[in-house]
């Protein structure tokens, strides 16, 4: 009986390289993979809900999504509710409707959509939320994780006025929205850093809501009640070049140190060496944009139900300043779509 399994096997050896030789003339076909991947992605529905189009991390994501999309067979939308909440309300309503199979969501504060989410999951369709959370969790968070921005931020500015900095080690902090995941996660990591830092002396805290200008006027008056300000930190680096600009016309760029965070574009990178700004932490949008894309795959091809698993990527963080800028690590939309 061993004997009969011995030539058996010997057999099986000598016509089993043979077959693959014959199949290596003429290549093989991954059929096996390649199908059930591709057909079970063609025509599925993908739609997206930013805060709002035409800035460089929703164009940014949205090129790379939309790339994607075209390339596998599936549908990708944007419902732009152009900065109106009450806008997103109503598209994620009609989403709910339409029933898609994943929606994409960049929220605007942690509770306007919290609930609309949920219904969203209870009709069945994922839902990924980009870079700005809610407090309710879904199938994905792609983004930055907000606290660890922060307390780099806060880390950074305590290094350039702090305790032998020979500085006032007065600081100002420009919030962005302040509802916002970002603005909240991150103010929690300025004032613990801060706080075990005592020389530090926050001496404003506002928020500009995302505009430079408003920024700017802030930072204006923050320099006439304190000209001998050491640093801003700031939540994003769209809106915190107003507050580069006031500190360029005051003549003080030398004196204060502007930190803020932002999606690593070249415009962001320009303004570093124009010394509106000193440091950007990045979340890198074009790494943002395939994290999304691998997430939109596996949700779209998973056999698990909405909100069945709920899964959270904090994607890289890099430091951007004057000495770290490359052409790449500083994006162009060009070069994403």
């Amino acid at each position: 009986m061993n004997l009969l399994k011995t030539m058996a096997f010997l057999c099986a050896a000598l016509v089993l390289p043979a077959s693959l030789a014959i199949a290596e003339e003429k290549g093989l076909d991954n059929a096996v993979k390649r199908t059930p991947y591709y057909d079970n992605l063609k025509g599925k529905k993908v739609v997206f809900v930013p805060l709002a189009m035409g800035f460089d991390l929703t164009e940014g994501w949205a090129a790379i999504m939309q790339k994607q999309a075209k390339d596998l067979g599936y549908s990708f939308e944007i419902r732009d509710p152009n900065w109106s909440t009450d806008a997103g309300t109503r598209a994620i309503t009609a989403i709910i409707a339409e029933k898609p199979d994943v929606a994409i969501i960049h929220n605007p504060d942690l509770q306007s959509y919290a609930r609309l989410q949920q219904r969203m999951v209870a009709a069945g369709i994922k839902v990924l939320q980009v870079n700005l959370e809610t407090t309710s969790p879904t199938d994905y968070y792609i983004g930055a994780d907000w606290v660890k921005v922060g307390l780099i931020q806060a880390e950074v500015l305590v290094k350039q006025c702090g305790a032998g900095s020979n500085t006032s080690g007065k600081v100002a902090i420009l919030e962005g929205q302040p509802t916002a995941a970002s603005n909240l996660y991150e103010l929690y990591a300025y004032y613990k850093i801060f706080a075990e830092h005592p020389e530090i002396k926050i001496v404003s805290d506002q928020a500009a809501t995302y505009d430079p200008a408003k920024a700017r006027a802030i930072t204006e008056t923050v320099l006439q009640q304190h000209p001998d300000l050491c640093g801003i930190v700031g939540n994003w680096d769209n809106q915190d070049v107003g507050a580069g600009a006031a500190v360029q016309a005051a003549g003080k760029s030398d004196q204060v140190y502007i930190v803020t965070s932002g999606g690593g574009s070249k415009t962001g990178c320009d303004n570093i060496e124009k010394g509106l700004l000193d440091l950007i932490v990045s979340y890198d949008v074009p790494l943002q944009g395939d994290a999304l894309n691998q997430a939109i795959v596996d949700l779209l091809l998973s056999p698990a139900k909405a909100g069945e698993t709920q899964t959270t990527y904090f994607t890289p963080l890099t430091l951007q300043t004057k000495d770290t800028i490359t052409p790449r690590n500083c994006w162009t939309l060009d070069q994403l779509k």
